[in-house]
Parts: C-alpha cells; structure tokens; sequence
C-alpha cells in the first residue's frame, strides 16, 4: 500500500464548506487504496489576521509567544479537518507539528527544519487512520519551544514528511490548477506546465512564483520527491516538479532556449550604500554585518567607482520585512565601513524570466530588454544566471512588464483563460 502526503493550503480550507471538500478528496484517496498523512495550512487569513492582532497589542511583536500565537490557526484548521473526515465514517488523528516529529533550531519566526522523526505518524497510519499534521510549525531541538517556519512553512512541513514517510509524491492542494508560465491573476492567458524540473522550478520560486516556496522545492530536490501541485477545487491533472527532464528538453533540443515562465516579486525593497570605499574587504564588511543580523539578501550590483574620489555604490535587494532592521544594522556600522550615506526604496518590483538554454542564445536577452522597453518600463538592477534574466523595476509598472515579457516569449495561451478558483495562490 503506498503512502501519499497531501497539503492543503489556507484558501482550500478557508471555511466549513471547504474542509468538507477537502475531507471528501482525502476519504477517496483512503478508499483508494493509499495511506494518507495531510499537512493543513491555516483557514483563509487566520495568520495574517493573528499578526495584525498582535501587532495591536505590540508594536515589535516576535520571538517565542508570537510563534506560540501563530501555530494556533493549523492547531485549528487540523481538527476541524479531522472532525470532518470521522464524519464521513473514516477515522483521523490530527497531531501538532512537534507531535508529529518536526524538529527544529531555535530561530523563532523562521526556524528550519533539522530532523523528522515521525514515529506517531507512522503508528497511526499502520492502524489505519488519516494522520491531519498541523503546518508551518515544529519544535526546537534545544529549548524545545514551538517554533514556526516562516511563510510558505506548510509546504516545507509536507516534503519534509514526505522524505522522512518515504512517501510516493507529495500532492501540494492549492487554488489554481498548477504551475502556470506567470501568476494567472496578471496573466489571465497564461499556460498551465504540466512537467517542470526542480531546477527551473527553484527559479522559479525564488523569483516570486507564490505556487511553491523555494525551500520546500530545495527540500524536495535533496530528497527527490515528486511533487504533484494540484487544486483542491478541481479534479484536473496539476504540474509535476520532479527530476525528470520535461517534454522538448531532451538533448536534442539543449542548444535551444526553452523558457519556463515569468515570474514577479512584489515584496522585496532596495538599499544602497552610498559612497563605499573602492578597496579590498569593503563589500565584506558590509554583508558580514548585514549577515550578523540574519538579513536575507537577493540581488547584489557594484557600480564602476569614480577616478576623482575613489569610492563606490553598492546596491541590493532584501525582504520588505527585513529593511528596518538592515538599515539600523548599517547606519550603526557607517563608523567601522566608511560609507557616506544609505538609501532605501520599498516601491520596486522583481521580474524575472526563467528556461533553460539562456546563456547560450543572446536573442533571450535582446528579446528580453525590447518587451520590456516597447512597455515603456525603466530597468533600475540586472541579475543573470544560467537560466534566469531579473530585473528590478518600480512596482507600479510590474503587471504591465510581466505581460510584456510573457507575450514576446509566445507564452500566451490561444484557448482557455486560465482560472483562479479563489484565494491568493497559497
């Protein structure tokens, strides 16, 4: 008998009705023939919801009772979930994710995952129930206080079981029917894929693809599990993420581009340090400091240093939610580094165009540049890699560059729209 992990996000159990569809898709997987465990996101907003009340009740709200605070919402979406499924004659067991073996470090916020050991999973599916694990949550190693694992946690819970179970795939149930070649909320003609390699969907999700998080695509890379990304409003066939190369990308077509998608990153801000020092150990300097503080940092560009002073720009992109603290972390160092000024911007935007084959065709960057400036859209940083073109634009015109570029690559569909049954994505 196999065993299968399945993971709702918070839009598929977003209200009553929707843990009752969902129980009824994980029953006929049960009656199937498969072992089921299930990984729950929480019910629609409840997690933006919590941290805006406890941002009402503390301004600098973190740590230790603020992962105690957000674990609550999985806590609640498990048990109605299994309270549903024992409704429908099937038994369930729900588990916390410190019950079910989730073993972190101790970085409160965004701890990662360091061992699975998921002996009570394993005993309640041979006795043959449903096991519920509640999301985004673990428990330190050390302190072993409940620690949550940052967005997109949920989707690193279920692959981590997944490897740990020696699952058959991972199902990831969200709102759309899979991967699309660009968010179907800006593109209404954007593709469904229905093969993409972890390579290019890791690309893909550090770019700004909100399908899949890039550490649980890494997670499942490592470990080589399959991920099936599906809605749980349809029954339609989603996207495979596995280490199979995709149809058209066998070696016969290696020395042609084939593009994967666009994808946009609304949630990053750029700093830059003005005025550097053009000498060995400056740049170090900066990033050991930013580094220290646990910043998170993207794209890096150094401008050419100007002969009559001798010092440089340095500019980089980082999480909108980690800028305050960057800058703080900086302006205490502008001692020690030597700069002369900071400067920080939060209305800019990352596209980003992922394929393989790239490098080698210099008309993907042509063709790049060209849609976007016959969209009229400024580019403020480049980045490039083997298979991805970013750049960084104000967010305002983001919408009208990623159609842009989707439409110039002949990424539109000629048939259907695609469809968005609800939700962000997640």
């Amino acid at each position: 008998m196999g065993l299968v992990v399945q993971k709702y996000g918070g839009s598929s159990v977003a209200d009553a009705e929707g843990i009752k569809r969902v129980a009824k898709r994980i029953v006929e997987a049960k009656k199937n023939g498969k072992q089921v465990v299930v990984v729950v996101s929480a019910m629609g907003d409840t997690t933006d919801e919590l941290i805006d009340l406890a941002g009402e009740v503390s301004p600098v709200a973190s740590g230790r009772e603020f992962d105690m605070l957000l674990t609550a919402g999985e806590r609640i979406s498990m048990a109605l979930l299994a309270m549903a499924i024992k409704s429908l004659g099937h038994e369930a067991q729900s588990f916390t994710g410190s019950q079910a073996g989730l073993i972190t470090d101790s970085a409160h916020n965004k701890a990662r995952i360091i061992d699975v050991t998921p002996g009570r999973i394993k005993s309640s599916v041979d006795e043959g129930n449903i096991a519920i694990v509640a999301g985004f949550q673990g428990v330190s190693q050390d302190s072993k206080d409940i620690t949550t694992l940052g967005r997109g946690g949920s989707d690193t819970t279920a692959v981590a079981l997944a490897a740990a179970l020696d699952a058959e795939v991972c199902e990831i149930y969200t709102d759309v029917d899979g991967v699309f070649t660009a968010d179907p909320r800006v593109v209404s003609k954007a593709q469904k894929i229905d093969r993409i390699s972890f390579e290019d969907m890791l690309e893909l999700a550090s770019s700004g693809s909100k399908v899949l998080l890039h550490r649980c695509v890494e997670y499942a890379r490592r470990y080589n599990i399959p991920i099936h990304v599906r809605s749980s409003f349809s029954g339609l066939k989603g996207t495979w993420v596995s280490n199979e190369q995709p149809d058209g990308q066998g070696e016969e077509s290696m020395e042609q581009a084939i593009i994967s998608g666009v994808a946009h990153d609304t949630s990053e801000a750029k700093a830059t340090v003005v005025g550097v020092p053009d000498k060995p150990g400056e740049a170090a300097a900066i990033f050991r400091v930013l580094a220290d503080f646990e910043v998170n940092i993207d794209m890096v560009v150094q401008n050419v240093s100007a002969a009559s002073t001798g010092l440089t720009d340095i500019s980089f992109t980082l999480p909108k939610s980690e800028g305050k603290k960057a800058i703080s972390a900086l302006e205490k160092a502008q001692g020690s580094i030597g700069y002369v000024s900071l400067r920080y911007d939060d209305q800019i935007a990352k596209i980003s165009l992922v394929g393989a084959g790239m490098k080698t065709n210099p008309g993907v960057t042509a063709t790049f540049f060209e849609a976007l400036s016959n969209a009229g859209v400024n580019i403020e940083l480049i980045s490039t890699s083997e298979i991805r073109i970013s750049v960084v634009t104000r967010e305002e015109a983001v919408n009208e560059a990623v159609r842009a570029v989707h439409t110039a690559f002949g990424l539109d569909s000629e048939t259907d729209e695609a469809v968005v049954y609800g939700g962000s994505g997640r």
